[in-house]
């Protein structure tokens, strides 16, 4: 008898493509990360100039530290960098219409300036701005992110709220109730809802499930564009995502649980809930966390029925933009390539990036912990 080793080359080929998948997969994450990685620096980092609408009444000569400007247009402070033409200057004091600056800052040289020479100012954006302000509006050098988070956070909850509880039940009835051939017919009709273009779904909450809010709760109340109306279609979009993760954990518990149950007198309803829930636990709430990050990363559903303006508001029937409709409006707009308009939209990216990031972990950690090994 040979007992040698034998080389077989199928294997071999096969073997050899899976961990050829898993580079690629693992190179293109990481090109993410550094795309958006890059861009996001450059939108903390450089400097962006904006008009004043303000400008120098008087020429400023060569040595001067002081001058008059127009009183309108934005109002500048102290420490404001400013740049009249190519020379950059710091604002040192403010005395009414008169600026006291410092010539020739960041490497520039004194220059002669004209009366009515525009005056420019330099915005640069912090974290402390990034996190710690609600208006977002980049063409006016506003960037508090929370107007987006929190419209992203409110049609995610409301999303889940439907889809989580629905998709649940769905699930217990396909696994512990519904016949094999019901389950047949009705597992495909729920995987049709997920394979609907989500612009379909779109229309869906503009022209049905705004009017269905409007006519019970009045017009004066629910807006045209409503965070309400999307996040519950983002719901009905994410219910077979759920019900068919969840119907897989718990057809994965083993029968002997369930006729141990039943042995000790149990209903089919409490061994369900008390036996079978409890036994697929970790796997079911993987399927809620990936539904949130689901929900979270819808983009067309929001940008048509959320709204098209960011607004920092909890109530729902108000319109608000989400993250990613935000990035799909201004994306779409004409926006000059490596403006701060345009790095800020890979800042957005790079921080939903991170929210998902932090829910798979979230998965992970939950489903090792709650996993059940049975024999």
């Amino acid at each position: 008898m040979n007992l040698k080793k034998r080389r077989r080359v199928g294997e071999s080929i096969i073997h050899g493509f899976l961990i050829l998948s898993s580079v690629i997969s693992i190179f293109i994450t990481v090109g993410i990360i550094f795309e958006l990685g890059t861009e996001s620096m450059l939108f903390f980092t450089r400097k962006q100039w904006e008009r004043t609408n303000k400008e120098v009444v008087q020429n400023v000569e060569l040595a001067s530290t002081s001058f008059f400007v127009s009183e309108s247009g934005a109002t500048l402070r102290a420490g404001d960098l400013i740049r009249l033409r190519d020379e950059e200057m710091r604002v040192v004091e403010i005395q009414g219409g008169l600026l006291v600056v410092e010539r020739g800052a960041e490497g520039t040289e004194p220059i002669f300036h004209s009366e009515g020479t525009a005056i420019e100012k330099a915005t640069q954006v912090t974290l402390l701005e990034f996190f710690g302000k609600t208006e977002w509006n980049p063409q006016i050098g506003r960037f508090g992110i929370w107007a987006l988070v929190n419209s992203t956070l409110m049609t995610s909850l409301i999303a889940l709220v439907v889809a989580l509880p629905i998709g649940l039940c769905v699930a217990i009835f396909l696994s512990e109730y519904a016949s094999q051939r019901f389950r047949s017919i009705l597992k495909p009709i729920l995987e049709v809802l997920a394979g609907v273009p989500t612009v379909v779904y779109g229309y869906f909450a503009l022209t049905f499930m705004t009017p269905l809010l409007q006519a019970i709760l009045g017009k004066n109340v629910v807006g045209i564009y409503n965070t309400a109306s999307a996040g519950i279609v983002i719901g009905i979009l994410i219910i077979p995502l759920v019900s068919s993760m969840s119907e897989d954990a718990l057809s994965a518990v083993p029968n002997a649980l369930r006729e141990a149950a039943y042995g000790l007198g149990a209903t089919k309803f409490e061994t369900a809930l008390q036996v079978v829930v409890p036994a697929a636990f970790s796997g079911i709430a993987a399927a809620f966390i990936v539904a949130t990050s689901r929900a979270i990363g819808e983009t067309m559903i929001v940008a048509i029925a959320a709204g098209a303006g960011p607004n920092f508001t909890f109530n729902p029937f108000e319109a608000a933009e989400t993250m990613t409709g935000h990035i799909v409006r201004i994306s779409g707009g004409d926006l000059s390539y490596n403006s701060l308009d345009y790095n800020s939209i890979f800042a957005i990216g790079l921080l939903l990036f991170f929210m998902t990031l932090i829910l798979n972990i979230i998965s992970q950690k939950i489903v090792k912990k709650f996993r059940e090994v049975y024999q």
